[in-house]
């Protein structure tokens, strides 16, 4: 049974479930699964938990784990097959190598891996198709992280595994599995693991390559399916940033797991940090997150009309806030799994927010007063600077300008009209030189992350609200940071636009459910 959504946000509602095949199964089917497919005419496709640029989906998903009571899968990695819904081993191993990899997190604990495929993406869009398989690595981890949530489950990024370790444990570097088919790279490997059934003081942050490379010589089988008939077109642009971005280095960090003692204060008083939660009458109780994650879609149209109230204006973005000054395991989910200091900021071109004046405002989610003090030094000397009236104390939104924000927001988002037919549209802007300064090349793909991470947030927040959403990939970023004053000298970036607002359907399709009968 599906907990409540909103129980997604206060942690001590929702009991670690066992895990079984059937919460493996469900675990898969919020974070990668098909939700329904989609007819017109005679084409067909599928829509899945995890939203994608174009629907063209270059993300897969895999599964590492050892000997589980009860649990008839045998050690080792499996591929998810969404179509299937199953499970394709790859690697074989004994419970005794399993064990091995996985010693140092907390008992029961298992590995789960990404990867995207560029030309999934590139055949349609380009060079764009890397920053989207990156957007989409960050939507899928939101998916992952909600999931687990769902069962009772913690999950993290395991940040400091290098590259070459991620493909060595997902097979990507048999070159072999893939002679004929399109290349797939590593993304990231997470670990999910079962809070108040653990006797670890830390959690690790990275998997020993050495064990890796030594399981990575066992009994694999399987080969990687071809996708297109005529040879993929080279896009050397999409290589060159790869090699750029390839994480090479190790980093053996850890993170300290405390006692799970949760609170419902905010922000996160002595357990892990909790999000406002909606109030609803009797007549509107709150939907169930199974039914949040089913229903999701990306928005293909706004009506132009629709608003929302403030509260609930104020409740969306405070879910995306991530509370960076807290210990990662005690930040509110989803932001316990990316194991980084926050450094993605919202640009918001408001149009139909019942309660505030329409116009351009900031976001500052990684907020201090030295952080404040440069976005002010760094952005137009006219910009106002004030809190609109009812935004809690505790959320940094600042008014900037006042105004009908909707053709800007439009052109700067390659003139759809989505960005200014919506309630309110965004601009995701990053930390950018700082960050690369701080880590390195390779953190450029983590940008992206964070940016895919919070969108999954507002997708299933729009949802919630009777709403819907969607990204917006293509952009025009010197003219956005034209109007917020950063062009032509700036440390800050815009990585992803994102939309919300009331959806005008497309009466012509026909839904059909993603498994027959779906999956009960």
């Amino acid at each position: 049974m599906s907990p409540p959504y909103e129980d997604l946000y206060v942690s001590s509602r929702i009991f670690s479930q066992p895990l079984t095949v059937e919460s493996l199964s469900r675990f898969f089917e919020y974070a990668l699964s098909i939700t329904a497919w989609k007819e017109y005419g005679d084409n067909r496709w599928a829509l899945r938990s995890n939203p994608s640029s174009g629907n063209l989906h270059p993300t897969e998903g895999y599964l590492f784990l050892g000997e589980v009571p009860g649990l008839s899968l045998t050690p080792g990695l499996y591929h998810y097959a969404p179509k299937e819904h199953g499970l394709e081993q790859r690697l074989a191993c004994s419970g005794k190598e399993a064990q091995t990899a996985l010693k140092d997190f907390p008992a029961g604990s298992f590995l789960v891996g990404l990867t995207s495929i560029h030309w999934r993406e590139a055949w349609k869009y380009g060079e764009r198709a890397f920053r989207y398989c990156q957007h989409d690595t960050g939507h899928a981890i939101g998916t992952l992280r909600i999931a687990a949530a769902t069962l009772g489950w913690r999950l993290t990024v395991l940040a400091g595994t290098s590259d070459g370790t991620v493909s060595d444990l997902l097979g990507l570097s048999r070159r072999n599995d893939f002679l004929d088919a399109e290349r797939e790279y590593p993304e990231l490997i997470a670990v999910v693991w079962f809070p108040g059934k653990t006797t670890s003081e830390t959690l690790p942050l990275f998997l020993n390559p050495e064990v890796v490379s030594k399981l990575a010589q066992g009994n694999w089988q399987g080969r990687a399916n071809r996708l297109s008939r005529a040879n993929p077109i080279l896009w050397e642009i999409i290589d060159d940033v790869t090699e750029a971005s390839w994480k090479s280095s190790q980093e053996a960090e850890v993170t300290p797991l405390f006692p799970l003692s949760y609170s419902l204060s905010h922000p996160g008083g002595e357990g892990q940090g909790e999000g406002r939660s909606t109030k609803l009458t009797p007549d509107h109780p709150h939907p169930l997150a199974s039914q949040i994650i089913h229903q999701r879609r990306s928005a293909v149209a706004f009506d132009g009309k629709t608003s929302i109230q403030a509260d609930r204006f104020f409740l969306m973005l405070d879910r995306v806030m991530p509370q960076g000054d807290l210990e990662l395991m005690h930040r509110p989910i989803p932001w316990d799994s990316i194991p980084w200091p926050p450094t993605i900021h919202l640009a918001l071109f408001v149009h139909r927010v019942d309660g505030i004046p329409p116009g351009l405002y900031l976001l500052i989610r990684n907020p201090d007063s030295e952080k404040l003090q440069d976005f002010k030094s760094s952005m137009h000397e006219q910009f106002l600077w004030t809190t609109p009236d009812g935004c809690p104390k505790d959320l940094p939104l600042y008014l900037l300008e006042d105004g009908n924000a909707q053709k800007i927001a439009t052109q700067v988002s390659c003139w759809q009209e989505i960005a200014g037919d919506s309630t309110f549209s965004m601009g995701m802007i990053a930390e950018f030189d700082a960050a690369i300064d701080k880590y390195g090349p390779w953190f450029y793909r983590r940008l992206f992350w964070e940016t895919g991470l919070i969108g999954q947030v507002l997708y299933l927040e729009a949802e919630a609200a009777g709403i819907r959403s969607t990204g917006i990939g293509c952009f025009f970023d010197d003219p956005v940071h034209r109007v917020l004053g950063f062009f032509p000298h700036t440390k800050f970036q815009s990585l992803y636009h994102f939309t919300v607002g009331g959806p005008v359907e497309d009466t012509r399709l026909t839904t059909l459910p993603p498994y027959g009968e779906g999956l009960e």
